[in-house]
């Protein structure tokens, strides 16, 4: 039975936090993460994602009760995966532990492939109601602005349908230790 033994826990993270003048500060931030592939699409899905639903709660809800069903649909998927993928970029570039950790677990797969497909399927519900129900107003009434901002979600809706099975694809890799 020997005595305690001692180990030793590097708390920097590698390098972690920011550059000053002549040393490291807030070595608690993981900043190297947003270089990364993984970062650059977590990026990318938040900013994406807050667009569209700026679009929806600015332009759509005048006309929510036209669009009916895939109004409430996609600004239900993108109201709650834009929360979940802020929580994880928060998580990841406070704890370079949090992102070995939950990245290598199998929720950040099935949240981005389920992301992926509410994102894809409630952006093709919501363009067949702009096109059915607001593409008529808006030939008739001038500087109506529901059907191109509705448009321009949509649209959005499909490029973060295909960014989180981007990184569905990555973190499947990861969860199986193949990169």
């Amino acid at each position: 039975m020997g005595g305690p033994r001692m180990v030793t826990v590097s708390r920097s993270g590698g390098g972690g936090g920011v550059e000053c003048c002549c040393c490291r500060c807030c070595t608690c931030l993981h900043l190297q993460f947003l270089k990364t592939t993984p970062g650059a699409l977590k990026i990318a899905e938040v900013v994406a994602g807050a667009l569209c639903q700026s679009l929806l709660i600015n332009f759509g809800l005048i006309d929510s009760g036209r669009l009916g069903a895939s109004f409430v649909s996609f600004l239900t998927t993108v109201s709650s995966c834009l929360m979940t993928t802020s929580l994880l970029l928060a998580c990841y570039v406070l704890s370079e532990n949090s992102f070995r950790l939950i990245r290598s677990s199998l929720f950040e797969t099935l949240f981005n492939a389920v992301a992926s497909f509410l994102f894809l399927s409630a952006s093709s519900y919501l363009a067949f109601s702009v096109i059915e129900y607001l593409l008529p107003v808006y030939k008739i009434t001038p500087f109506y602005q529901a059907y191109p901002a509705m448009t321009s979600a949509y649209m959005f809706g499909l490029v973060l349908g295909v960014l989180h099975g981007i990184d569905a694809y990555l973190a499947y890799r990861h969860f199986r230790g193949v990169c």
